[in-house]
């Protein structure tokens, strides 16, 4: 949707205070195009909301992870949630303190465990027991003792797509409530690791609190009776506004939780909420075509560029870069060899042609970090605004990117 960073002024769409039409001028399309300003603001609001807990925000990075993103939180007071040891890598890069840096995930394998214990990531977040054993017996192995709060699965169904749900029995992620104590009443046998908080959450894009209430009130219920355990990290989940659709803003998670709060040690690990909507992906019309009775627009981006509609039926608003007087239903779809690469279907837009450019709204999370290159399509640029100045920073990856590997040790 669009908000104060990314709107129409005088019939044109900007970015806060840049015509997105002028950066892929330079830049060609598709594009990913961030506003700086609209990520702080997300940030700000979410650290003012929640002020009364003062928590520990970790900017949850799997989200968006471009180096300068991550650096113009970083710099704002945000950690990092990491769950790979790439992650930690680019956290590392962006300036983040190791102390600073959760490592979480439900598969970290043995040689990310040692290079975070080598790097002195600051929290585990761990879902196996086993993981308990090897990461006790890498941390002996360094001489260092390990700080782990135990992810919790308290079989709690979230108002939220089943694919981004996380704390229902079903769910891979997280320990449930039998092997959580018997880690606990076991925690003599991992004696180089430090057993402090629990993190709980639920799922992403939530449409509600109460499945975030739910989850944290069963943590708290085992944690009173372990009273080494003063830290709950409550992950995050807070929703993007993609659609007109009510759903719940940072201040109304904070009024439920705050009361079951006071006296912990609190961890938000916000990542959509953050970026999404600091995003769009421009991309061009190349042709198009009468069909079925619906009237496609073909555009040089794809599901290769942004994932989320093909893989799991996600919604974006896509508007044209000049503010359409009147508009018909249109579908919108990619050029990518597969049916499923459809950016939007009844998408009101203008009468367009090739050459004209589209934005795809909301782009911010989730966009990036999941492109790939099928059908051998070099992932796209990325560029940050700030203010009236502009930088690209990532650039276009190009045929000759993909195949330096493979020609290298041919």
């Amino acid at each position: 949707m669009l908000n104060e960073s990314v709107r129409y002024l005088d019939g044109t769409l900007y970015v806060d205070n840049v015509p997105a039409a002028d950066i892929t001028a330079q830049t060609g399309t598709p594009t990913y195009i961030y506003s700086k300003t609209r990520v702080l603001h997300n940030f700000h609001a979410l650290r003012e909301a929640f002020a009364a807990l003062n928590p520990h925000i970790h900017y949850s990075a799997k989200a968006n992870a471009n180096l300068a993103l991550l650096r113009t939180l970083i710099d704002a007071g945000a950690g990092i949630d990491a769950v790979s040891a790439g992650e930690i890598v680019r956290a590392l890069a962006a300036g983040c303190t190791p102390d600073n840096i959760v490592f979480a995930g439900v598969g970290k394998t043995p040689e990310e465990l040692h290079y975070a214990i080598e790097q002195n990531v600051g929290w585990f977040n761990v879902e196996n027991v086993d993981e308990c054993r090897l990461l006790s017996e890498i941390a002996e192995s360094e001489g260092k003792t390990a700080r782990v709060a135990l992810r919790y699965n308290p079989d709690v169904q979230a108002n939220t797509h089943p694919s981004i749900a996380t704390g229902h029995k079903g769910a891979k992620f997280g320990l449930n409530r039998d092997d959580l104590l018997y880690v606990l009443e076991n925690r003599a046998s991992y004696p180089h690791i430090a057993l402090e908080g629990f993190h709980v959450h639920v799922g992403s894009q939530l449409g509600d609190t109460s499945a975030t209430v739910a989850g944290v009130n069963a943590a708290l219920a085992i944690m009173r009776e372990y009273p080494q355990l003063q830290t709950l990290n409550i992950g995050g989940g807070f929703p993007a506004r993609y659609t007109n659709d009510d759903l719940p803003d940072y201040s109304a998670f904070a009024h439920a939780l705050q009361p079951l709060l006071n006296g912990y040690d609190v961890i938000i690990e916000p990542g959509r909420s953050i970026v999404a909507d600091a995003g769009i992906l421009l991309a061009r019309v190349l042709y198009v075509k009468e069909q079925g009775g619906v009237t496609l627009y073909i555009i040089d981006g794809s599901m290769t560029e942004l994932m989320r509609p093909a893989l799991y039926g996600a919604h974006h608003a896509i508007v044209p870069v000049s503010e359409p007087t009147s508009t018909t239903p249109v579908t919108v779809v990619g050029p990518v060899c597969e049916t499923t690469d459809v950016l939007g279907r009844d998408v009101p837009l203008p009468s367009m042609q090739h050459g004209d450019l589209l934005a795809i709204l909301d782009a911010g999370a989730y966009g990036m970090v999941m492109a790939n290159t099928y059908n051998q399509r070099p992932r796209p640029a990325e560029v940050m605004v700030d203010g009236e100045a502009w930088q690209v920073v990532r650039q276009r990856e190009t045929i000759a990117d993909l195949m330096r590997a493979e020609l290298e040790n041919a």
